[in-house]
C-alpha cells in the first residue's frame, strides 16, 4: 500500500514537473502565444469558455460511449465469430487487416454522403475506429484457449455453446479488456474526425473554429478536455478490469 501511494505520488510531481517545465521553457524562450500557448494561458481560456465549451463536450462524449458501445458489441460477435471457426477467420481476416488499414479520415467523407452531417457519421465514425482492436483480440482469446480445458468440458458432454460461455469467454476476459482501453481512445478519435469535417457541434467543431479564428489557447483547452476524458473513461475501465479479472493476473504485479 505505501510502495503504491509513493509510486501515485512521485508520477503525480512528474506530471506537474512537466507542465511547469513547459511554462518556464514559453517563458524563458519567449515563444509566441499563437504557436504554442502556456499551460496557464490554456487553463485561462478552459476556464473563461467553459460555459460555451460544456454542451460540445457533453455531445463529444455522448457520440464517443454510444459508438463505443456499439463497437463494443460489434466487436466482440466479430471476434467470437473468427475465434471459433477456422473457415470464418480465413474470410474475415484479410477483410479485418484491409479494413484497418485504411485511414479513417478517408472513410468520413463517404458517411457523410450515406448519412448527413451531423451525430450519426461520428457514431459510426467512433464505431469502425474502435472495432479491430476489439474483434483482434477477443478472437486471439478464444484461440489461445488451453487445449486441456476444451478437452475437460469435451469429458463432460458440454456443447460448444457450454465450451465458449464457460471456458472460451471467461478466458478472452484479460484480453477483451486490454482492447477496450485501446479502443476507447481511438474512439474519441474517430467522434473528433469527424466533428472536424461535418458538424456544427462538439470539442472537434470547437477546435476547428478556434483554429480558423486563430484562437490557438481555445485548440489546446480542447485537446486537454479529450485527453481528461481519455484518461477517465480508461480508468474506468482498467479499475472494472482489476475487478473482473484479477484471477488472470500474478499477484505480484498487482501489488506492483
Amino acid at each position: 500500500m505505501r510502495s503504491t501511494l509513493r509510486r501515485r505520488v512521485t508520477s503525480t510531481a512528474l506530471i506537474i514537473g512537466l507542465f511547469l517545465c513547459w511554462e518556464l521553457a514559453c517563458v524563458i524562450f519567449k515563444v509566441s502565444p499563437i504557436v504554442l500557448p502556456r499551460p496557464s494561458e490554456i487553463l485561462l481560456a478552459l476556464w473563461t469558455n467553459m460555459p460555451a465549451l460544456w454542451p460540445h463536450v457533453l455531445q463529444t462524449l455522448y457520440t464517443t460511449i454510444l459508438g463505443f458501445a456499439l463497437g463494443i458489441l460489434a466487436g466482440v460477435l466479430l471476434g467470437v465469430l473468427v475465434g471459433s471457426s477456422p473457415l470464418a477467420y480465413d474470410v474475415a481476416n484479410p477483410l479485418l487487416i484491409g479494413f484497418a488499414s485504411i485511414p479513417k479520415v478517408a472513410v468520413v467523407p463517404i458517411l457523410i454522403l450515406w448519412f448527413g452531417s451531423g451525430t450519426i457519421p461520428a457514431v459510426i465514425s467512433a464505431t469502425i475506429n474502435c472495432l479491430f482492436p476489439i474483434v483482434v483480440n477477443v478472437a486471439t482469446g478464444l484461440a489461445t484457449v488451453e487445449p486441456e480445458l476444451d478437452d475437460f468440458m469435451r469429458t463432460l458432454q458440454a456443447s460448444r455453446m457450454d465450451r465458449l460461455i464457460n471456458v472460451g469467454l471467461p478466458r478472452t476476459l484479460p484480453y477483451f479488456f486490454a482492447s477496450l482501453k485501446v479502443s476507447v481512445t481511438l474512439a474519441f478519435v474517430g467522434t473528433v474526425i469527424s466533428e472536424t469535417i461535418a458538424s456544427n457541434r462538439g470539442i472537434g467543431n470547437v477546435m476547428m473554429t478556434a483554429s480558423a479564428s486563430f484562437e490557438v489557447s481555445l485548440v489546446f483547452a480542447g485537446l486537454f478536455i479529450l485527453a481528461a476524458l481519455g484518461v477517465a473513461l480508461y480508468a474506468i475501465f482498467a479499475m472494472i478490469e482489476a475487478r473482473l479479472t484479477g484471477w488472470a493476473h500474478r499477484g505480484d504485479l498487482q501489488a506492483n
